[in-house]
């Protein structure tokens, strides 16, 4: 009878989706929480917008105060901005680690 070892963990791979720049997304941090769906959000070009949170992201995931975000600002208001994303802990700290995210916003 052999004993084995614990099992080799595999590292996970972290897909996580980037700023489409050519749409106009940038990177932005969640400042704070206004209810009614909106947040006022810290963006990379160093404009603070209020955020608005569509229902398909409102029903699926909670935003917090400090939250990555991919936001969308809008044209013809530049004050304000749609949140497409939030990303995960786990894949803030991966795009920290990769130096993805502009140093403004690196809280993480």
């Amino acid at each position: 009878m052999t004993q084995y070892g614990p099992e080799e963990q595999s590292e996970e791979i972290t897909r996580c989706p980037f700023p489409n720049h050519k749409e106009g997304e940038i990177f932005g941090v969640a400042d704070q929480l206004l209810g009614a769906s909106r947040i006022k959000v810290m963006c990379e070009d160093g404009v603070s917008r209020m955020g608005r949170i569509p229902g398909k992201i409102r029903k699926r995931m909670w935003i917090r105060e400090g939250d990555l975000l991919i936001v969308k600002p809008w044209e013809f208001e530049p004050t304000k901005a749609d949140i497409m994303y939030r990303y995960t802990k786990t894949q803030a700290s991966y795009l920290h680690r990769r130096r993805a995210i502009p140093k403004n916003l690196d809280i993480f």
